[in-house]
């Protein structure tokens, strides 16, 4: 019988994904002899991502209970985008505004790790305001 500490590691990918979308986790214990998940999310699309990833780790998931309610008044989680290869923030920015010209809008959001807009490098985590 798996303990408390391996269904905990087992599923520790679903509760890392839960706290950076967003999520107000409000229980992770066993009941049952099964791990409950016990959270409240911001938005329907962040509960379907959080089910896609517990169906990843584990596509049964029989030893897992998982209560996820949508409570709107979470505020939505900035999206992130990985930097790839050829990407500038004019084109960040059309992809994710329609509007090549709103790249000073993630500039701003990301001044914590950008000091000049034309100088992006390929893997930074690029926080994209709404």
């Amino acid at each position: 019988m798996p303990t408390r500490e391996d269904l905990k590691k087992k599923y520790q990918a679903v509760v890392d994904l839960a706290k950076e979308r967003g999520a107000r986790i409000k229980n992770v214990h066993i009941e049952n002899d099964k791990l409950l998940i016990r959270a409240e999310v911001p938005n329907q699309a962040i509960k379907g991502e959080i089910w896609d990833k517990i169906k990843a780790v584990d596509a049964k998931y029989a030893d897992l209970t998982a209560d996820i309610s949508v409570n709107s008044s979470l505020p939505e989680p900035a999206k992130v985008y990985e930097v790839v290869s050829g990407d500038t923030l004019s084109k960040i920015a059309k992809k994710f505004y329609g509007d090549a010209n709103k790249y000073m809008k993630i500039f701003d959001a990301n001044k914590d790790q950008l000091k000049d807009p034309d100088k992006i490098k390929v893997g930074q985590k690029l926080k994209i305001p709404q």
